[in-house]
């Protein structure tokens, strides 16, 4: 039985970037191999030291990359939003997933093999250089924050993760509130400290008037100072 084609809709539409690199008859053959799969809130998408097979891409919702740390806490070492590609560079590796993926929010993946996408590589220099591009983007992005995580005092960390949200993520219509919400656990895994400290600093800025908490959204209030923070460490 044939394998049911995809159509390009909306999703589809959403990785115009790498589409945009390939030949007709890639991107029909792309096409014919792309699957879609739908995550709850919670779910796992792949664990680590799993094999990958397949590159990812999010076109809607929020994943979380993360790795179970001492004593089984785990780190968030970044947060996905729309249109972000993952999952493939274990595979050019040759490697194992060496961090786990989960869905923060219900969320929408498409899947292509990636015995597919290598082969393209091959034929598709412009792709090739996308994921160069994609890659060495991830990688500085992953040097900055292991500074961020290891050098800077606990006020840093949390106004570093507040920035890096609102720059990963945006705000509101309001131009000041955080448009994801975190719980105090998953905003502690993000900046590498404990929830108990994650609350106490974040009730600490609120008290100083940098941000407004109301449940689990943020609304920043001095965002030079957080910025100042930040950047002292």
């Amino acid at each position: 039985m044939p394998k049911k084609r995809v159509p390009w809709g909306e999703y589809l539409e959403k990785i115009g970037d790498m589409l945009g690199t390939l030949t007709d008859l890639q991107r029909e053959e792309l096409q014919n191999h792309i699957s879609v799969v739908k995550f709850k809130k919670n779910d796992i998408i792949y664990k680590e030291g799993d094999l990958p097979t397949n590159l990812l891409c999010l076109v809607s919702g929020k994943v979380k990359i993360y790795k179970e740390g001492v004593g089984g806490r785990p780190q968030i070492m970044r947060v996905l939003g729309e249109t972000e590609y993952f999952a493939y560079r274990a595979y050019m590796a040759n490697e194992p997933f060496i961090t786990a993926a989960a869905a923060f929010e219900p969320c929408v993946v498409l899947k292509v093999p990636m015995g597919i996408v290598t082969r393209i590589i091959q034929e598709n220099a412009s792709l090739a250089w996308f994921f160069i591009q994609k890659l060495a983007h991830d990688l500085g992005q992953s040097d900055e924050r292991t500074v961020n995580l290891t050098q800077k005092h606990i006020r840093g960390r949390l106004a570093e993760s507040l920035l890096f949200l609102k720059d990963s993520y945006g705000l509101e219509e309001d131009g000041s509130t955080l448009s994801i919400y975190l719980a105090r656990e998953d905003l502690a895994n993000l900046s590498n400290m404990t929830t108990s400290n994650a609350i106490r600093t974040l009730s600490a800025f609120a008290s100083e008037k940098l941000v407004a908490i109301d449940g689990r959204k943020i609304k920043f209030m001095n965002l030079a100072e957080l910025e100042k923070i930040s950047k002292i460490g």
